[in-house]
């Protein structure tokens, strides 16, 4: 049986009245908000934007969202976890601080942000899930004590995984830095001496000290080297570049870790993607981040795979062509989908219901 993939158009994401009319039209017909229930807790899972970028969904939609939620009578807030890298989202406070600069205060939202800190005990749970890569997953408690998760994810490319979409917001972005950790240790940057300039700006960003500068040029040890790909956003000279062969088995990491925050979520867990303002990287990316599609609109399901099939296909059909692959050649983006659904987690085959 074919999973139900609501999908409302967007024209213009910069129309906010406009896209929240939209928006309001398919939580009703998708019934998104039907996985709240009065009293109880639901965490909006999304991403506040790095800092100095504007590649998050905008405040007044997660509003909306929020109100819907709290309507049937739940208690939702809004989280993310901290980063791997270095940067403003590397502690809760200062990740606090970049989500208020972005307009996430409780005036604009209505509700409580949540950043848990992972340095603290109570707020990381281990999962045991016995999958191939990952045997037992670590993930930031909130989203697994609330209960019921709403995704909220913006719809992108990604240098390792093609394109990041409700499966990475869940599989990657739940995730202690421990779990980030597990999931990038196998991809560490390739390194092209020729190009390097010596300037020392991939050593200031290293968080762990795996690159220093010698005899003018960058060395780095790829045994120190956790895969954050925090270089390679600094290099000026394009002297670093991710090995994306060891992309593959990324994928397969987060996808396990998205499942154990998934398997014991039937009829809890729904997922909205916004295509809108498509840009090549990361929303963590800093450096350049392209839009590389047009505007194409929000999607809504219970089935983070078949989601992600879906606004991938029908953001390469508005460009006429396969973008992420164009701009991301050497990723097998669409392994993602495939393991997904070979452990459970969802159907690539799906229905689209325009509302």
């Amino acid at each position: 049986m074919k999973s139900k993939v609501f999908f409302t158009p967007v024209k213009d994401a910069e129309d906010i009245d406009a896209v929240n009319a939209g928006l309001k039209l398919l939580l009703a017909k998708s019934g998104v908000p039907a996985v709240a229930e009065a009293g109880r807790k639901v965490v909006v899972k999304l991403h506040f934007g790095e800092e100095d970028t504007d590649s998050f969904v905008r405040p007044a939609h997660l509003r909306l969202i929020c109100d819907e939620i709290a309507a049937k009578g739940a208690l939702p807030f809004l989280s993310d976890a901290n980063t791997l890298y270095r940067g403003k989202r590397l502690n809760s406070e200062e990740h606090l601080g970049v989500a208020l600069e972005h307009g996430f205060t409780k005036d604009a939202v209505g509700v409580d942000i949540f950043i848990p800190d992972d340095t603290k005990k109570e707020n990381v749970l281990e999962v045991p899930i016995d999958q191939k890569f990952i045997k037992t997953a670590s993930v930031c408690r909130c989203y697994v004590d609330a209960d019921a998760l709403v995704a909220v994810t913006h719809f992108k490319g990604h240098g390792l995984t093609g394109f990041g979409g409700s499966l990475k917001n869940i599989g990657m972005g739940c995730a202690t830095r421990q779990g980030k950790l597990a999931q990038h240790c196998d991809t560490a940057p390739t390194f092209y001496v020729k190009k390097c300039i010596g300037c020392g700006e991939c050593e200031k960003v290293c968080p762990v000290g795996a690159i220093h500068v010698e005899n003018d040029k960058a060395v780095l040890s790829k045994d120190k080297c956790i895969g954050c790909a925090s270089c390679v956003a600094a290099c000026p000279s394009t002297a670093l570049f991710i090995d994306f062969k060891a992309g593959d088995d990324l994928q397969k990491k987060m996808v396990e870790y998205a499942y154990a925050l998934l398997k014991d979520r039937k009829g809890k867990a729904a997922f909205l993607n916004f295509a809108l303002r498509i840009n090549k990287e990361c929303d963590c990316w800093r450096y350049g981040n392209e839009r590389i599609a047009p505007d194409v609109g929000i999607f809504a399901s219970t089935d983070p795979v078949a989601i992600d099939k879906a606004s991938l296909d029908l953001v390469n059909a508005a460009c006429g062509k396969e973008i992420f692959t164009e701009f991301h050649p050497g990723q097998h983006h669409q392994l993602q989908l495939e393991y997904a659904q070979q452990i459970g987690l969802g159907s690539i085959d799906y229905e689209l219901i325009r509302v």
